[in-house]
């Protein structure tokens, strides 16, 4: 019986594509920006969802939301859903809601919070967020609703977790759930993470690197440019910093096959606004660092290197270099490839698509290491192209659907 429901299972999903695009362009336009990223919050987006999947008769719904002043709801959404199994087992599917801003929309081709399909192939579609992470969420959905519709219970329980603030942070979304729910995964239960991937079909990611946010600010002193003796550049002393950045990160020689680059990378990113005109030197400067960094070294070893590095700025330019901490989250301990997850994995990529995966690292954070570090294996895979956070953002209907028949697989015992 349960070979027959996988396959009725299968074969209703496969004709899932216009549902998949109908989720995808609503989500898109509700956009689900975090404050930290000039939004209003991710409220709207859930609240869609939540009334979509209880239109097909999915009611173990739990709210975990997260108090936020900052957006006009007053808290950050974090829904559990789940849909009962023959077992009390769980094949849980997390994506977030949230999503990053469109950059420059001068670089977009459309309206990058309009889903727009692809003139010539109109399985591609562009928008901003239908890869990352929204394509999370409509397998997911599509899923749960396939099994209400055809009334089909698999031999383990299906279980969305959809989060808020995943790009920056996850202090208001996974981690706030791990908090007032610290036991809502059993250790039985199965964990995908589909937030990184290939095309093929045939990476799963099983470990990433630790990740250091810093913060640096440079104190000299402003003056008229044309009296530069009188100052002291903040500008010149933080361009120092940057470039000394290349530096710390050749010290940190060490090199791991498992991830892709090979090595801890430390990377200037943002750069805030310092004075309006052009003709003043100025006296303070502030901008960010980016490290990802192999789980051989600690982020408080990363921390100590550029603070030295500060220390020589200062000195050589008359000026006060502050670097702190912006963000921190700590390499977990990867996910072993003999895994329930890992095996029914490929089991089912190798059924439903005929690809052979390969397990390996990331740069890249994503939700799984929340799991990881309470011992909980996660796997992370995805149909995507990588194109997250660019300009143009593209994804497949096609993807979404073959990644919720792989889903699907796995909730059957053959």
């Amino acid at each position: 019986m349960s070979r027959d429901e996988k396959h009725a299972l299968l074969s209703f999903l496969a004709g899932c594509a216009d549902r998949a695009f109908e989720l995808q362009k609503a989500m898109t336009a509700l956009q689900g920006l975090g404050p930290d990223n000039g939004g209003d919050g991710e409220q709207k987006k859930a609240e869609y969802l939540e009334s979509w999947l209880r239109s097909f008769g999915i009611d173990d719904i739990e709210h975990v939301d997260a108090p936020d002043a900052r957006v006009s709801s007053g808290k950050r959404p974090n829904l559990i859903v789940r849909v009962p199994g023959r077992t009390d087992r769980t094949l849980w599917i997390l994506g977030h809601l949230d999503v990053v801003p469109a950059g420059e929309e001068s670089l977009w081709r459309s309206d990058p919070w309009t889903v727009t399909r692809d003139k010539d192939d109109p399985d591609l579609i562009y928008g901003r967020g239908v890869e990352d992470n929204q394509q999370a969420v409509v397998c997911g959905c599509i899923l749960a609703a396939a099994l209400k519709e055809k009334g089909i219970v698999p031999d383990m329980g299906l279980g969305l977790i959809l989060v808020s603030d995943e790009e920056t942070g996850n202090a208001y979304g996974i981690q706030h759930i791990f908090r007032e729910r610290p036991n809502f995964v059993s250790k039985n239960d199965i964990v995908l993470v589909p937030d990184s991937g290939s095309a093929d079909g045939a990476f799963i990611e099983t470990a990433e690197k630790g990740i250091l946010w810093m913060r640096v600010e440079v104190e000299g002193f402003q003056c008229h440019a044309s009296r530069p003796d009188e100052g002291k550049n903040a500008l010149k002393a933080a361009a120092a910093m940057i470039l000394g950045a290349s530096d710390v990160e050749a010290s940190f020689s060490a090199r791991d096959p498992l991830f892709a680059p090979d090595r801890s990378t430390f990377t200037p990113t943002k750069h805030e606004a310092n004075v309006p005109n052009m003709n003043t030197i100025p006296g303070k400067e502030v901008f960010y660092v980016d490290c990802r960094v192999l789980p051989c070294y600690s982020l408080d070893e990363v921390l100590s290197a550029f603070c030295l590095l500060a220390e020589k700025v200062a000195a050589q330019y008359g000026v006060s270099v502050t670097v702190e901490k912006f963000m921190e989250e700590p390499a977990a301990a990867p996910t072993a490839e003999n895994s329930a997850v890992v095996t029914g994995l490929k089991k089912a990529v190798k059924d439903v698509l005929g690809v052979e995966c390969r397990c390996g690292g990331i740069g890249g954070s994503t939700v799984a290491v929340n799991f990881r570090e309470r011992g909980i294996p996660a796997a992370v895979w995805a149909l995507i192209f990588e194109n997250c956070h660019a300009p143009n953002e593209a994804a497949r209907l096609s993807f979404a659907v073959k990644e919720a028949q792989v889903f699907a697989s796995m909730l059957f015992n053959d």
